[in-house]
């Protein structure tokens, strides 16, 4: 049985409310227009919305052109759970992580050519784990090579709205994402200087 959208602006709210919690991922404006009706103000009801929530524990924040209930940025550090040095992605995973959000959509021999060593499987399955990528469309060049992109758990893990919203390099060094080392050449903020060579051998 389909039930009818509802036609009152405080039931409309109570429900978009109610659709973005149960959600487990961000949700598109559509996808809301298609359960809330077709006469109903989208952007002003997400507008409100949000506005009802600033200042609360729980925002609503907007990943591109999705939407979903986060912990106030204020908050996290208050709730974040501290895991063990042995599962924190590698310094390879981190900077091939990097080089794929700037540098989207890329093959395995562009980060590999932009790294300086070899990328082994283990490191871009670790990364697809983490929901942060996913493969991409392949390349219309011989061979067909498939490419890689974030996702958008990537957006929602780092606390981005876009892919605009990405730090430079120095930023990342500061937040302790990526050693000293000048090894993420053709990054923004990045070294002009050659990536240094190592053998990847913490990757797996």
């Amino acid at each position: 049985m389909t039930l009818p959208p509802p036609d009152d602006h405080a039931q409309r709210l109570r429900l978009l409310e109610a659709l973005l919690f149960a959600a487990a991922e961000p949700v598109d404006p559509n996808t809301l227009a298609a359960q809330l009706g077709e006469t109903a103000d989208i952007p002003a009801l997400l507008g409100e919305l949000a506005q009802r929530y600033a200042g609360r524990g729980v925002n609503l924040v907007r990943f591109e052109d999705r939407y979903a209930f986060r912990t106030a940025a204020d908050l996290a550090p208050y709730l974040r759970i501290q895991e063990s040095a042995s599962k924190r992605p590698s310094r390879a995973a981190i900077e091939t992580l990097a080089i794929i959000a700037y540098h989207q959509p890329v093959t395995r021999a562009e980060i590999e050519s932009i790294r300086g060593v070899a990328t082994s499987k283990g490191t871009l399955d670790l990364l697809m784990e983490a929901g942060w990528i996913r493969p991409g469309r392949r390349r219309e060049t011989p061979g067909r090579p498939l490419t890689w992109v974030t996702t958008d758990h990537f957006l929602d893990y780092f606390s981005l709205e876009s892919l605009r919203d990405l730090p430079g390099v120095e930023e990342l060094k500061a937040a302790g994402l990526l050693d000293a080392r000048p090894v993420l050449a053709g990054l923004p903020g990045s070294s002009d200087d050659p990536p240094a060579k190592d053998d990847d051998q913490d990757e797996d």
